[in-house]
């Protein structure tokens, strides 16, 4: 009885801990509005950025410029996120934990190869989850 009871206990445990797992699975619909998001911004900045302002060799707009820029972004990027029912602050604050479900994320643009080649085809990395940039 004895030898049983350990291996019981790792039983029960790795049972709570899968189903802990699967409890914590994104929604679908989630997944979807994410990741459409995602794409859709990403393409949006890529625009606003194409044959962008010269502001000569490396120089950076004047502050006032940068202030403008930011906050047409936002207005354009509020727009595009109220189509998916979000705000910035909503997709900001959930983006990251819909997107560290690969597993659904990876399924979701499997099943949907036009999409996956748009999510592919994002130029930065910080679009996918990288630690740089704003990381939409």
């Amino acid at each position: 009885m004895t030898m049983n009871l350990p291996r019981m206990m790792i039983g029960v445990s790795l049972s709570v801990a899968l189903f802990a797992g699967t409890g914590l699975a994104t929604e679908p619909a989630e997944v979807e509005k994410f990741v459409k998001s995602r794409i859709e911004i990403g393409e949006m900045m890529t625009n606003y950025f194409k044959g962008g302002k010269g502001y000569g060799d490396g120089q950076r707009p004047s502050p006032e410029a940068m202030k403008e820029m930011g906050a047409d972004i936002n207005t354009k990027l509020s727009a595009l996120l109220a189509k998916h029912d979000l705000t910035i602050e909503e997709y900001r604050q959930r983006s990251p934990e819909v997107f560290a479900d690969e597993e659904a994320v990876n399924g979701y643009l499997n099943e949907h190869p036009d999409l996956k080649a748009r999510y592919d085809a994002l130029p930065l990395g910080s679009m996918k989850g990288g630690s740089t940039g704003r990381g939409y």
